[in-house]
């Protein structure tokens, strides 16, 4: 025998307002649960049959993301659900998409949906008071879904920027440290060349040499063009006595020397202290290598930085201000250099040459270019190829991304811009993704559209670039 009477069941805000006789239809269709605190309702992929109608206690909702449990929402017997749960009227929802637990002693009745229709033929206003409760529970979980996938996006987006930093900070850490053996060592040698016969115009006519070494224009050389000039040098310096001859013809054939630069040094010092000339000399070419390779990895560094500011917009308010679409993207590209390095993925870029900027909220859309791009990068296989081409109109600018991957099958590309629909494993996305790159793409007034066949999947980007009113003078 159902232990509840009409008057507790009257305590579910929901019902609150029901007939006497209703309250009672509801009752004698309805089984009656307890669970102690902390037990498990229901998991995800469970069938969701009943609507559940609390009288006390509560019940946390839990999603999978990534493989572990995140705290999602409360059911109670409050405004916002009106103590109703589970199943509702008109819902589409047949399996769990989470984990349910019981929060205190909790005391429950269900109500199996297959009663829905006659309790719709019995009092239509209520179920038209759950409907709304759905719509409240299915926005509070779109806002939830939507804060969890910006920190996830944020959290791999610091995770690319670390992975981005380390490279060039390393190797600052490294070259500081060459430079400083370089600096010790460049004291000795330069002991070394004092007790020759060497007068101010013979460094000047070696330091002379390498400043125009490294001024002059240097053809890129094949790898097999390199080794035999490595080689070729590592035997003349092997022949004349060299302690270090392949370090050191590694180096002087980067730096463009030859034999001939060699001999031509030696007939302008003290033969007797050519070898010392050469080793201050190999020692200075290296150290200009390193200040190069320092000044590159700094600069890596700036870039980096300068991307991050821009693509996160910290110096903008949340307005609309106009950006360079060609500069966000190539920023994103920046940003996700990690993910491309690491697939060897090709970017062929066809940018249009007359792009206007467009008024957009930046932060936003950097948002957009961020997702599809992303997307890619997770669609194709090693070795792959992603392709952005735009085009710019008066009217407006459009954004083609192409990636070379699967493809999106057919019975499912009407729905990669639905809430929650992701084709990606559990783990690896959360179907939000697009659903906000929709939402965006709409708060800017535009489109985007996908079409995908295997080997090519391409989604358009249209924004629209609002038309500027002439300025008209009043006559004075």
């Amino acid at each position: 025998m159902n232990p509840v009477t009409t008057a507790e069941l009257r305590s579910v805000i929901a019902l609150s307002d029901l007939p006497e006789e209703h309250l009672q239809w509801i009752l004698d269709h309805c089984s009656y649960e307890e669970h102690e605190d902390g037990e498990l309702l229901s998991k995800t992929g469970d069938p969701i049959d009943f609507m559940w109608l609390i009288l006390e206690g509560k019940v946390a909702f839990y999603m999978e993301v990534s493989g572990r449990l995140v705290y999602y929402f409360t059911f109670e017997n409050d405004a916002t659900t009106g103590g109703a749960g589970g199943q509702l009227p008109y819902s589409r929802m047949k399996l769990s998409p989470g984990h349910s637990y019981a929060v205190g002693k909790l005391r429950v009745l269900l109500f199996d949906k297959k009663f829905f229709p006659e309790l719709e033929q019995l009092n239509p206003g209520l179920i038209q008071r759950l409907i709304g409760y759905m719509t409240e529970r299915a926005r509070s979980f779109a806002t939830t879904q939507l804060q969890h996938e910006k920190v996830n996006a944020l959290g791999n987006l610091a995770a690319g920027i670390a992975h981005e930093l380390n490279n060039p900070a390393a190797a600052i850490n490294r070259i500081s440290a060459e430079l400083n053996k370089k600096l010790k060592r460049n004291f000795d040698l330069t002991e070394k060349l004092l007790r020759h016969n060497l007068s101010s115009e013979n460094i000047q006519s070696i330091r002379k040499e390498i400043q125009e070494k490294e001024s002059s224009p240097k053809g890129k050389l094949s790898a097999m063009q390199r080794i035999d000039v490595e080689d070729e040098l590592t035997s003349w310096l092997e022949l004349n006595g060299f302690s270090e001859p392949r370090q050191a013809a590694e180096t002087f054939a980067e730096g463009g020397f030859s034999k001939e630069d060699f001999e031509s040094i030696r007939t302008k010092g003290d033969s007797d202290g050519f070898i010392d000339i050469l080793n201050w000399l190999e020692n200075s070419v290296s150290a200009k290598r390193l200040i190069k390779d320092l000044d590159d990895a700094s600069c890596r560094i700036s870039n980096l930085v300068g991307a991050i500011k821009s693509h996160v917009q910290m110096d903008r308010t949340n307005e609309m201000q106009p950006t360079n679409v060609h500069k966000d993207i190539e920023n994103t590209l920046t940003l996700l250099g990690h993910k491309l390095r690491g697939k060897n993925i090709t970017v062929k870029k066809k940018f249009c040459d007359d792009m206007l900027e467009v008024p957009a909220y930046v932060g936003e859309l950097n948002q957009v270019w961020t997702n599809i791009i992303d997307n890619a990068i997770f669609a194709v296989e090693k070795n792959g190829e992603i392709s952005i081409e735009t085009s710019c109109g008066k009217k407006d600018v459009k954004v083609h991304i192409i990636d070379n991957g699967s493809g999106i099958p057919k019975e499912i590309i009407s729905r990669v811009f639905d809430p929650f629909f992701t084709t990606k494993k559990v783990g690896d996305g959360t179907g939000i993704g697009l659903d906000l790159v929709n939402r965006i793409i709409k708060h800017h007034n535009g489109e985007i559209k996908v079409n995908s066949i295997p080997g090519r999947t391409e989604f358009i980007i249209c924004i629209p670039i609002p038309e500027t009113k002439p300025t008209t003078k009043q006559a004075s």
